[in-house]
């Protein structure tokens, strides 16, 4: 049974599929900064929406009340969409956007899938950020997962196997994997002591990553500049403690030699750091 309910009848030209579902990691709030710049650049349209009372929990992800002078105004309720815009060279791009499924993953999965298939997506790409052991000092790296070497390689990738809690973006490159088509994931690493603020200089680098393996059109100039500036109030801060400096200095030692993790501990965490910059920047306005 679908789970979905069609709204418009397209056919794209080999579009690629970009998803951003809310609800896993997303240190600096990077893929989402990412996937809102594209959205302001492609003038998108609804595909499909998808059967939420069915997918979401609604007590984890309550709707939204307007209420004004005492007068109800009406409900806002998150909803799993499918949407359609072009890049900025007129090139078809699908966008899976909202809230990530608390139910029914398989058959979600299966849904997008079909959907894929009916409007001929060449390529599925996944945006992520999880918080790393890196410098703000330094430009973002990516790490990525895919279902063939050579596009993994295309991006950068951690070396070795782990196994880590997966998010639905997982599944559905899985998936799409499986049904053959191209799937990758974007993930940025952003500095842990920065991972609880907007950092948008991740979300810069996840752009120009989707740009740089699919070939389509977006600019990064606004991300840009909020990095840079978002990095000078970092450095505002930094500068004012003797033992903050001393950690960024390991952290790019560790990243300019490609060694493994220095030793923080004698350091202060990056929680704590975490709490001084969100203190910092509130000060800041």
């Amino acid at each position: 049974m679908s789970l979905h309910e069609r709204h418009l009848d397209i056919a794209p030209v080999a579009p690629v599929l970009v998803m951003c579902l809310e609800g896993w990691v997303d240190a600096g709030l990077g893929a989402a900064a990412a996937m809102a710049t594209l959205l302001s650049q492609a003038a998108t349209d609804a595909v499909a929406t998808f059967d939420a009372d069915e997918l979401i929990d609604r007590r984890a992800r309550r709707p939204t009340v307007r209420i004004t002078d005492g007068v109800h105004q009406g409900l806002t309720w998150s909803a799993v969409q499918l949407r359609a815009g072009k890049d900025a060279n007129g090139a078809d791009v699908l966008f899976l956007v909202g809230p990530e499924p608390d139910f029914k993953w398989l058959a979600f999965t299966a849904d997008v899938v079909e959907l894929s298939r009916e409007l001929g997506v060449r390529m599925v790409v996944g945006l992520g950020a999880f918080p790393a052991p890196v410098p703000h000092t330094r430009p973002i790296r990516l790490a990525s997962t895919a279902s063939a070497p050579e596009l993994a390689a295309q991006v950068g990738f951690v070396s070795g196997t782990i196994e880590v809690p997966a998010g639905i973006q997982a599944a559905l490159e899985q998936v799409h994997a499986e049904a053959g088509i191209p799937s990758i994931g974007l993930w940025a690493r952003v500095p842990h002591y920065a991972a609880a603020m907007p950092y948008p200089a991740a979300s810069a680098a996840l752009v120009d990553a989707l740009v740089a393996v699919t070939g389509l059109s977006f600019s990064t100039d606004d991300l840009i500049a909020a990095g840079v500036a978002t990095n000078q109030r970092v450095d505002q801060l930094i500068a004012g403690s003797a033992e903050h400096r001393e950690m960024v200095r390991l952290l790019e030692e560790q990243i300019d030699a490609a060694e493994p993790q220095p030793d923080l501990s004698n350091l202060p965490s990056g929680d704590e750091l975490a709490a001084e910059l969100e203190r910092f920047l509130r000060e800041q306005g």
